[in-house]
């Protein structure tokens, strides 16, 4: 029988980083392709980001803060920039496809990366599920306005809004699953253009929308002081959930120590300038009182009130469904190749890292995501997705910041392509801010995050405790 002191040594063995990196690549049968460049990289941290908290998020998250939602996306982006500089060095460092599941098997030990991943698995899976579902909303408001009908909500939504089973969000998730199984490079080519197309649709809504700009509907800035701040950039931090999508991508990235941690950066300097831009030319064309409705179609509204016509409400529409598709496409990616790392150290079934011959990709392990995520779509509303998305992911990046600290501290000597500016500042104030952050989410999203970790910790010492690579290697650490 083990000692409690033995069992606390297992639980926090750490996996030497030279190791991690000496696999990348690596899984049952057969290798990942190297094939991304910067620019692949940046568009797919660009593709996972972009559009879910603008096409999706900014119609619930106005009426909480007012035309003050500007100010959300800056103080929810500030707190992305501490986590991404943090995700920046260890990309830089450790350039492998298990994200902040590998940097804290590296820095924190066995058990704590096991909770990372187990919230990474929330963090991609239920995004991507929450996407989904507003991605059904907009192609309703596609079809209304190109053919003058609408698919009925009880094939369109989720039970709980109207709805018994929703087809589209399981339609475009089949789709992202399709492109995975052609090819990393295959996906990355189809996301980049969807990229393109989706900024193309948000500077046409800027330039129309700033066409009705009317500085009376700002007059009441904060209508609901700074706690209504807090809890907009609490719910729209749901927007830069993805910028980390290109750490996810290391063991296919041709140049990964020096373009990781500049596609992470680019990726959050480029949304966050689209963010705010987008929802303060919304809410200076529309009073603020008059978002709530239709919500997750709220900007083909604005544009619909803007010109009286039905094109340009058309036309955004089209790039919402090009645009949340590529979100779908970009974060289901991530989800495959963490997955595939947690695989590879033992920690959850091989299923997951076997590699198919032909196209060197995981198809068993994306097949199994593209079923979880389905469900998840088809029969669960949208708004309990996006807070529980919001706090499994505040928690992962309030580590990265930890990881960082305890790294340079335990490994000085490791080379580094990047380092944290304002060290140890910058981590710190990463983790404080993920920590306020998710003291302004709903209680029923922390209850839920504390069951889901809880089943977390269950699982790994009924599986992964006695199944992983270092347990059954058995090596001192």
């Amino acid at each position: 029988m083990c000692s409690a002191r033995s069992v606390g040594g297992q639980i926090f063995r750490t996996k030497p980083t030279e190791e991690i990196v000496a696999e990348g690549g690596h899984g049952e049968g057969g290798e990942l392709k190297r094939t991304m460049g910067l620019t692949q990289l940046t568009m797919f941290s660009v593709g996972a980001t972009l559009g879910t908290g603008i096409f999706v998020i900014l119609g619930s998250a106005v009426p909480i803060a007012g035309p003050a939602v500007t100010v959300a996306f800056v103080f929810a982006a500030i707190t992305a920039l501490f986590s991404a500089l943090s995700y920046a060095e260890l990309a830089g460092t450790i350039p492998v496809s298990g994200s902040s599941y590998s940097y804290a098997y590296a820095t924190l030990g066995e058990i704590v990366a096991w909770v990372c991943g187990w919230c990474l698995m929330l963090e991609y899976a239920v995004s991507v599920a929450a996407v989904s579902v507003g991605w059904g909303q907009y192609l309703n408001e596609f079809f209304k306005q190109v053919f003058g009908f609408t698919m009925p909500a009880s094939i369109a939504s989720p039970p709980g809004a109207g709805g018994v089973f929703n087809i589209p969000a399981v339609v475009v998730v089949l789709f992202a699953a399709f492109l995975l199984l052609r090819g990393a490079s295959e996906s990355a080519t189809v996301n980049v253009v969807m990229v393109y197309i989706k900024i193309a649709v948000l500077v046409f809504f800027c330039v129309v929308a700033a066409t009705a700009f009317n500085p009376d509907n700002l007059s009441n800035f904060v209508p609901y002081g700074i706690a209504g701040i807090n809890a907009a950039a609490a719910k729209v931090f749901f927007s830069y959930i993805g910028f980390d999508a290109a750490s996810t991508a290391g063991e296919e990235a041709t140049n990964p120590r020096r373009d990781l941690p500049l596609a992470i950066l680019l990726s959050l300097l480029i949304v966050t300038v689209i963010y705010v831009a987008v929802a303060l030319t919304a809410t200076a064309a529309m009073h603020w009182t008059e978002f709530g409705d239709n919500s997750e179609a709220s900007l083909a509204m604005v544009l619909e009130r803007v010109t009286g016509a039905s094109w340009p409400s058309a036309l955004l529409s089209f790039g919402a469904i090009v645009s949340i598709a590529s979100v779908v496409l970009s974060v289901m990616y991530g989800q495959t190749r963490i997955l595939f790392a947690m695989s590879r150290d033992g920690l959850i079934p091989r299923a997951f890292q076997k590699i198919s011959g032909e196209r060197q990709v995981p198809v068993a392990n994306t097949l199994i995501v593209a079923a979880f995520i389905a469900l998840l779509a088809a029969f669960v509303p949208l708004e309990r997705l996006t807070d529980l998305t919001s706090m499994g992911t505040l928690f992962a990046f309030g580590l990265v910041g930890v990881g960082v600290i305890v790294l340079r501290q335990k490994r000085p000597d490791l080379p580094r392509s990047f380092h944290t500016p304002l060290y140890p500042l910058t981590p710190i104030l990463g983790v404080l801010g993920c920590g306020y952050l998710i003291f302004y989410l709903g209680t029923a999203a922390q209850v839920t995050f504390v069951a889901w970790t809880v089943i977390g910790l269950v699982v790994y010492f009924l599986y992964g405790y006695r199944r992983s690579r270092l347990a059954l290697e058995s090596t001192p650490r």
